[in-house]
């Protein structure tokens, strides 16, 4: 079940709501995680296993918490047999085949795949559950002794699937008490919609011209339409996952919660570093606090530093796929940080105009290494981008997609930009904000509502993950 689908935005969520919302205060942890359970499990029907799977992590979690939490000698045994439980189920799940398909590369070896089915946000839930049992082991939170309320923050179905990646100290209080005003909850509703708008209206409209380009094989498109295919695929990257984020963040919001932000204009950044601070701010926060700072920051010396961050977005690759591909695009990463950071970050930071030329050039670049899985396919397009490959089939085929996609890439660049949001700001400050806002919103929800019944509508991208 999506976010965007008439089973959620007709059924699931109105009747989840409507039964929060009557319940008791004590009964709302339970309400809302029974309707998480379901959430997962409509999910996982064809694999009805994993919701056993993840329940069972929970229990496993919510012991191993409360073992930890006890002051005495083993308990940083406990936490080492929670975290391979959790990393371990990662392993298994996501990267074992990965591991014996490069296994078998090597002479007289044939091992079997497993061909397991990738459960549903486990790269996200692991996250979760291993930064809860850190922050207990190092004393910066509670242990949560109630299973519910672990549950709850666990299970949680707004970012489950998704994110944003919530630690536990986000949510222990509001875990325990919280309260939903009005205020709060038409708050919340307005950024669901316009989540809604980003994944519905913009993100899956870019999808189409990403879509037709590999239909028609990327050898046969000229450079032109390989710049504006890479172009409407970071765009769509871009307002999948910030639109994702927000739903999550507004019905977070309908519930009492308060989500960290995710996203904040990413694509106005002037160099790489500051674009990583802007993009699912979430997991950088994740790796900073749990793998870039235990392993010593830049507190040991450059030398160590720069070990340090090859770790960290080594890590970011392959948490974001299993494939080299994923590993590779970690590594540029890399590099461009390590270059910013040595030679010309604080530069491009002074001079806007040209840290912006540089990464229009290098974000469109890196997500091609996203996009693209088989190394052959991205040497291929790299050919198409830089003139030097086959002529194209169609020379004239730029002229077609833009007159197909040109409006929703115009648009796209409008709302990369700030200009959006401060206009909504403004809208929300105006004296007359309900007459403006209730039919902006209504719009957007119902143009989002009438391409779902068009069929015009896709999985979210990060799913995959």
């Amino acid at each position: 079940m999506v976010f965007s689908s008439f089973d959620f935005l007709l059924w699931f969520f109105p009747f989840c709501v409507a039964v929060y919302l009557l319940a008791r205060k004590k009964a709302k942890n339970t309400v809302l995680l029974f309707f998480s359970i379901v959430f997962y499990a409509y999910g996982a029907l064809e694999t009805p296993a994993y919701l056993y799977l993840i329940l069972i992590s929970v229990v496993i979690n919510w012991v191993i918490g409360i073992l930890i939490g006890k002051e005495n000698r083993w308990k940083k045994a406990f936490l080492t047999v929670g975290l391979i439980w959790d990393f371990g189920c990662l392993f298994v799940f996501k990267y074992l085949d990965f591991f014996i398909r490069n296994l078998n590369h090597l002479p007289f070896l044939h091992l079997p795949l497993s061909n397991l089915i990738l459960p549903l946000g486990i790269s996200f839930f692991t996250f979760q559950i291993a930064s809860y049992l850190i922050d207990v082991y190092r004393g910066e939170v509670e242990v949560e002794y109630d299973l519910v309320d672990l549950g709850t923050y666990i299970l949680m179905f707004p970012q489950l699937i998704a994110g944003p990646i919530v630690r536990f100290s986000d949510v222990q209080k509001q875990l325990h008490r919280r309260k939903v005003t009005q205020k709060a909850f038409l708050d919340g509703l307005q950024i669901f919609v316009i989540g809604l708008g980003k994944k519905v209206l913009l993100a899956n409209r870019l999808a189409g011209l990403w879509t037709d380009l590999q239909d028609v094989g990327y050898d046969s498109i000229t450079t032109r339409a390989a710049w504006m295919g890479i172009a409407a695929y970071s765009m769509q990257l871009y307002f999948d996952f910030s639109g994702y984020s927000q739903m999550a963040i507004g019905m977070g919001k309908m519930f009492g919660f308060r989500f960290p932000k995710n996203f904040d204009h990413p694509y106005l950044s002037t160099t790489m570093t500051e674009f990583w601070r802007r993009w699912h701010m979430t997991l950088g926060t994740w790796f900073k606090e749990y793998v870039y700072f235990p392993l010593g920051g830049n507190r040991k010396g450059k030398g160590r530093m720069y070990f340090n961050m090859f770790v960290v977005w080594t890590l970011t690759g392959f948490w974001h796929g299993a494939d080299w591909n994923f590993i590779l695009w970690g590594m540029l990463l890399f590099c461009l940080l390590a270059l910013e950071k040595t030679f010309y970050g604080k530069f491009l930071t002074k001079h806007k105009p040209l840290g912006h030329l540089y990464m229009l050039f290098w974000i469109p670049m890196s997500w091609l290494l996203f996009a693209i899985s088989d190394m052959k396919q991205i040497s291929v397009y790299l050919s198409k981008l830089y003139g030097y490959g086959e002529p194209a089939i169609f020379p004239e085929d730029y002229a077609r997609y833009f007159e197909i996609y040109g409006k929703w890439l115009i648009l796209g660049l409008l709302f990369c930009t700030a200009l959006p949001e401060n206009i909504y700001k403004k809208m929300k400050r105006s004296r007359y904000a309900p007459a403006l806002i209730i039919p902006v919103m209504a719009v957007i929800l119902g143009a989002s509502i009438y391409c779902i019944y068009k069929g015009m509508n896709d999985p979210f991208m990060y799913f995959r993950f």
